[in-house]
């Protein structure tokens, strides 16, 4: 989107972001759906929160008071959500820590604005944290194009880097570009409310995503481009002036930058660091990140640390070809996939220098040059996994009861 230099119109984000804090080198901790959400909710690694895969197949967190609107819950606010939220399935949002549900007539933008409007506009005598969860910019299997929407100047649109320019792959885009424009015009009725309530100087506000564009080579992979998100914030405790972060951060750092925002003692489990020292000070908090897949509809044990300059890969399984089914349908699947990706090789460890090979192409594991880069990042990749009880450390991990993965060679996810 447009704050981040994409020529995707977010003219509301834009703004947004010229008042806030745009991190630019922000992370998830997975790049799929409920793993990522967990972690950012929970302060810790998806593994750890016990989401090892998706809400709707069976996974679930460990401890559903773990959850962020717990925390806040206890600590006077009032919780509400609206939209998506992935973490539990079919949703209870008591059991996540929500006191109020707000009215919605589907997942889509237009379908949950209003309950969100009438909430911010009704006047609140208590602090409150709500959470609205936009399904834009999701695929969608209605409503017109790839993204749920139809797509417009199919002709004039540049895919995201790593994707040819074709009609395929232009066409995804165009979609995806009406679909932002959509959640940025959400955004921006939501933030008029906050405005127009005069709750702006007291109110922190977090736009973020959960993982990459669910495009081929994308969301589902533990590169910048599946596990790089959206993330802006505006409000108290620094977060003003239209400045631009370039520390590693990670999701699960919000937790814990709550926590000190507000002064909350931080629960035991969290294992992010506060942003705060980051956004006042200038100082960096993380020298690497992590991020994880274990599973989607398909088995994908793989876990990635990352940092300012390097990027390391490991695959925990014997399958070293792409697992189609974990990634969404779409027009550009269809032309990779034409055009053989299901037999390329897909390295079971891999070495990536992100200044030189930003796109993670170049795999250095074998090159003897990098031998220091690379014992240094599997003994940090293997403490983290150690520190954090990965269950992968103990062999392959399964899949919930009546939830059976995919295939590894299945094509799509059904």
């Amino acid at each position: 989107m447009s704050p981040y230099g994409a020529p995707v119109p977010t003219p509301r984000l834009q703004r947004f972001a010229e008042e806030g804090v745009v991190f630019r080198q922000a992370f998830s901790a997975a790049p799929t759906c409920s793993p990522s959400r967990a972690a950012l909710l929970t302060g810790q690694a998806p593994h750890s929160a016990g989401m090892t895969g998706l809400a709707h197949r069976g996974h679930g967190l460990t401890d559903p008071g773990q959850h962020l609107a717990h925390t806040l819950a206890g600590a006077g606010y009032h919780t509400a959500m609206v939209g998506q939220q992935h973490v539990n399935d079919p949703l209870d949002h008591t059991a996540l820590g929500y006191a109020e549900l707000l009215p919605s007539t589907g997942p889509r933008a237009a379908e949950l604005l209003p309950g969100v409007l009438q909430f911010l506009g009704r006047g609140h005598d208590r602090r409150f944290f709500l959470s609205v969860g936009l399904f834009e910019t999701h695929t969608m299997p209605d409503g017109g194009g790839t993204f749920g929407y139809p797509g417009a100047d199919e002709s004039y649109v540049a895919p995201p880097p790593g994707l040819p320019s074709t009609p395929e792959t232009r066409s995804d885009t165009a979609s995806f570009r009406s679909a932002a424009l959509v959640a940025d015009s959400a955004y921006g009725e939501i933030l008029n409310a906050i405005d127009d309530a005069g709750l702006r100087d007291s109110t922190l506000v977090v736009i973020t995503t959960d993982h990459g564009v669910a495009l081929p080579g994308m969301k589902g992979t533990l590169t910048d481009a599946g596990t790089g998100v959206l993330l802006i914030m505006r409000g108290p405790g620094g977060f003003t002036g239209g400045r631009l972060c370039e520390s590693l951060v990670s999701q699960i750092d919000l937790f814990p930058t709550f926590c000190d925002l507000l002064q909350i003692p931080p629960p035991a489990w969290l294992q992010g660091r506060s942003l705060l020292p980051v956004v006042r000070d200038g100082r960096e908090v993380n020298e690497v990140v992590f991020s994880e897949s274990t599973h989607h509809v398909s088995y994908q044990p793989q876990r990635c640390v990352r940092s300012r300059r390097w990027s390391y890969l490991r695959d925990f399984s014997d399958w070293h070809r792409p697992r189609l089914a974990n990634v969404d349908d779409s027009h550009s699947k269809d032309l990779w996939v034409g055009a053989g990706w299901a037999d390329r090789p897909v390295a079971g460890e891999r070495l990536h220098d992100l200044v030189l090979d930003p796109l993670e192409q170049v795999n250095l594991v074998d090159d003897p040059a990098y031998a220091d880069v690379l014992t240094d990042l599997r003994a940090r990749l293997w403490a983290w996994m150690e520190r954090t009880a990965d269950p992968l450390l103990a062999g392959p991990v399964a899949h919930p009861p009546g939830h059976p993965p995919l295939p590894d060679d299945a094509l799509s996810p059904g």
